[in-house]
């Protein structure tokens, strides 16, 4: 009776190695922002209702996760089953085969997605990706060193009234910078917030010839502007900080304003994270010359990239991380304040989220006005989509060239004028290269 009761143990053991070693490993690629963060603290809950899927999380900062998963799907390398990216990759990339079509039904609500965000991951009606959360920029403020200081905005700011505020609240002895903006190079970290900068003083990517516009007076306009602003009234070292830099500096109460992505609204108003979050405002992004192209469109999406051979496991995670009932969950686990915005229209409809979500209705303004069509993006006619960026596999690396012109101009490295200069000569190189003009 003995043996018979140690070999079904030994059977019961070998069944349940047999079932742990044939669970399905999903290798998830994503960026070390909170609402990722937040996600791989949830992954019990997933594996929970889908034992025979384990999730394996490689979280890179924002730069490194670019390189190395359009590296990976470019050659199909197969490193990853689901890719974290954004809206300038999923329509050209889906152009190209690259990434795997979504898989959703009547309970994932497609109808349900902010339209602009819906809009951008889709090819030919089909979605290919799936927007975990979405973004539109801001300006974030002190109140209590806006009324302090006299400043009151308009709707929208002007650049003047924050080079104002920033110049009167600027007080460095006591902690407190005037201004908080992006300083690291990358198109996607400086040149982000850059052009839109550069948008609202009248200028643009390139023109309708394809010929690039950065040694112009828009340009030379905006970058001096940003960097006597910068070295006014922000704080050391600007030149090295991005979104999660700023972010901590805010949080700390080191920053009078900030202009970012919304969704940093739901952190700098935690006062689990933030000391000053009872002191915060939010207003539209800032204008110069036109309001148009002021404000940028983003979302950090989950794909599928073409190369992987775990589809089905790979669809059931997308959706349930994408889904209103995620969405649930984190409330649940962490509050209204915590959960993934900009994808839905009813998170902002709920009445829960309203309650603790101040920045809600300014937030989704933004991104209800970001335009990423061309002809509606920037002031002259652009034959590009995008906002913040031109919608071209040609501008990662422009945007790259040109983002650390600007941080060394940022540093003092070189002159504006410099900068400039040899930005539209990189930019001339790589279109020529490109064909897109001779």
């Amino acid at each position: 009776m003995k043996r018979f009761a140690q070999a079904g143990l030994v059977l019961a053991l070998t069944a349940t190695a047999f079932a742990a070693h044939a669970a399905t490993e999903l290798v998830i690629a994503t960026v070390n922002n909170g609402h990722m963060i937040e996600m791989q603290k949830l992954t019990p809950f997933f594996e929970k209702a889908n034992p025979d899927i384990k999730l394996k999380w490689v979280t890179l900062e924002e730069g490194t996760l670019r390189q190395r998963v359009t590296t990976d799907i470019a050659t199909k390398g197969g490193q990853f089953d689901v890719m974290t990216i954004g809206l300038y990759e999923a329509p050209i990339w889906s152009k190209k085969g690259w990434l795997k079509p979504i898989a959703t039904d009547a309970a994932y609500d497609v109808d349900d997605l902010l339209p602009a965000i819906r809009s951008g991951l889709s090819n030919e009606g089909k979605l290919y990706a799936a927007p975990f959360y979405g973004e539109s920029s801001m300006l974030m403020y002190r109140k209590d060193l806006a009324d302090k200081a006299g400043v009151k905005f308009s709707d929208p700011p002007t650049w003047a009234e924050v080079k104002d505020f920033a110049e009167k609240a600027n007080d460095p002895k006591a902690g407190v910078f005037g201004m908080c903006l992006r300083g690291k190079p990358g198109w996607g970290d400086n040149m982000a917030f850059l052009t839109t900068m550069v948008n609202t003083n009248g200028g643009q990517w390139f023109d309708m010839q394809w010929k690039p516009q950065i040694d112009t007076k828009p340009w030379k306009d905006a970058i001096t502007f940003y960097v006597d602003l910068m070295k006014k009234a922000g704080p050391p070292g600007a030149a090295a900080n991005s979104f999660n830099e700023n972010l901590a500096l805010f949080n700390e109460g080191k920053c009078a304003q900030w202009v970012d992505a919304t969704i940093a609204a739901s952190f700098i108003s935690d006062p689990k994270q933030s000391k000053v979050a009872d002191k915060v405002a939010y207003a539209a992004a800032p204008v110069a010359v036109t309001p148009k192209g002021s404000n940028w469109l983003w979302s950090w999406n989950l794909a599928i990239p073409a190369s992987s051979t775990k589809d089905e496991a790979a669809q059931k995670f997308i959706k349930w991380a994408t889904s209103k009932d995620y969405i649930q969950l984190v409330a649940k686990e962490q509050g209204w304040g915590a959960v993934p915005t900009g994808t839905r229209k009813s998170t902002y409809a709920n009445p829960e989220f309203q309650k603790v979500a101040k920045f809600a209705a300014a937030e989704k303004k933004a991104i209800d006005s970001a335009n990423p069509n061309p002809g509606e993006n920037t002031l002259p006619k652009s034959p590009y989509a995008g906002v913040q960026y031109a919608a071209i596999p040609e501008f990662q690396a422009i945007g790259v060239g040109v983002g650390q012109q600007m941080s060394a101009a940022l540093a003092g490295k070189v002159t504006v004028d410099q900068a400039l200069k040899t930005s539209q000569t990189l930019a001339e190189r790589e279109m020529k290269k490109g064909g897109y003009y001779k």
